[in-house]
């Protein structure tokens, strides 16, 4: 019993001292990373600095100490139980004494980045002023728009964004096992075409989507090809703006056939003629990375397994579906949700190739998040960017893991 106490004792200081670390050094990352209006007066000295912090950042360095103290508490606790452990005390001061430089720049540059956003997104901030607490205004604000058409801008971003996953994921994927597949059967210059099928994906996204600006364009090569090849079975192809021309793909069948959809049904046009023109750019970009995924995957599929399927009398499209693509369903899984959050982030051609137009239809959450963050399109709103930027990534969580819950299944067998 009083060996007990003498080692309970004996790990007391420890944990008081891990509490006492833990606290001040989150408040320190706090200081680093707390909301200031800013400017060469703030940053004149420490001790001016200080004094903006307490004016404009005050309750955030509360916010952090107070989970900076229960983060403590509960490690506090776990050293002063392994700290009457020799083997476990050793363990636990050499593995943070390597983790402790890591840890340092992490907690600084990453998570108290993400915690000064979140505390942003609950308030009214406009990096001049100091933020004002406003709770779920951001959050509610961003989903007003499926009640008032004319706030739409976030729903329509999402609506863009999920019509860019379904066809860009599905296709981009599919083009990647079949190019895969096809470079590794053996045939002459294989390493040629394997070069120079791989070659998009290592040219800047900025020079390939300029470059399919320019043949996007009426006077481009696109319209000039599509109206050679059409006028040789005497069809007229009239030349169209494809980064321009809002018309969705829904919209178009329907007015094949007489119909017509309104404008506030924008909902039921699909993707736009634009939208689709950046989705084919991003598949032509994208597919030759997850080409060599596919493909250092099928060459580590044993030949014995097709051979055994040939004796039986297997061809080569059965082959494909009761062989290959199970072996591939753990890299499947990871493409799929590579290309979804990729997809789902999309950015710099939507900036370069269309600003989020015609009409919306090339929107995205992330170039929204941009334009409200800087001010591109109105006043900066830091606050409601911060907002949209973290109701991205709950959705971004929800989808990938659904999509591990429904791809995943089976995937241990192989």
């Amino acid at each position: 019993m009083e060996k007990r106490i003498e080692q309970s004792r004996s790990g007391t200081i420890p944990a008081i001292w891990t509490f006492i670390l833990i606290v001040l050094i989150s408040l320190i990352i706090a200081l680093f990373n707390a909301p200031t209006v800013g400017g060469p007066r703030a940053m004149s000295s420490a001790a001016a600095y200080l004094s903006e912090v307490r004016h404009t950042g005050l309750p955030y360095i509360i916010a952090v100490g107070i989970g900076a103290a229960i983060l403590g508490f509960f490690a506090a606790r776990a050293v002063k139980q392994s700290w009457s452990n020799q083997m476990r005390r050793n363990t636990l001061l050499t593995g943070y004494a390597f983790l402790a430089p890591y840890l340092l720049v992490t907690l600084t540059f990453t998570v108290g980045v993400l915690l000064f956003a979140l505390y942003i997104s609950f308030t009214s901030y406009d990096i001049f002023t100091p933020p004002v607490w406003i709770g779920l205004q951001n959050y509610a604000r961003a989903f007003r728009g499926l009640v008032d058409p004319i706030q739409k801008d976030f729903i329509q971003s999402l609506y863009n964004v999920l019509w860019y996953t379904i066809i860009v994921v599905s296709v981009q994927t599919s083009l990647a096992i079949l190019l895969a597949v096809l470079l590794n059967t053996p045939m002459r210059f294989q390493q040629f075409f394997r070069t120079i099928f791989y070659a998009p994906s290592v040219t800047s996204s900025v020079v390939i989507t300029l470059i399919f600006m320019w043949l996007y364009l009426k006077t481009g090569y696109v319209n000039f090809v599509l109206a050679k090849i059409l006028g040789l079975v005497g069809v007229h192809w009239e030349g169209i703006s494809w980064l321009g021309d809002p018309r969705g793909l829904i919209e178009l069948i329907v007015n094949a056939f007489g119909g017509s959809i309104s404008s506030d049904l924008w909902y039921l046009k699909g993707p736009s003629i634009a939208w689709m023109s950046i989705m084919f750019q991003n598949i032509y970009t994208t597919v030759p990375t997850f080409m060599v995924m596919f493909l250092a995957a099928l060459q580590d599929i044993s030949p014995t397994l097709y051979e055994a399927a040939s004796i039986d009398g297997a061809n080569g499209r059965q082959q494909f579906f009761k062989i290959t693509l199970p072996m591939l369903r753990p890299i499947i899984l990871l493409v799929v949700v590579l290309g979804t959050i990729g997809a789902l982030q999309v950015f710099d051609q939507v900036y370069l190739a269309t600003q989020g137009g015609p009409l919306g239809t090339s929107l995205t959450p992330i170039y929204l998040t941009f334009t409200e963050a800087l001010g591109k399109q109105g006043p900066i709103r830091m606050g409601y960017a911060m907002a949209l930027a973290f109701t991205l990534a709950v959705i971004i969580f929800v989808i990938t893991l659904v999509q591990r819950r429904i791809l995943e299944r089976g995937t241990e067998l192989y």
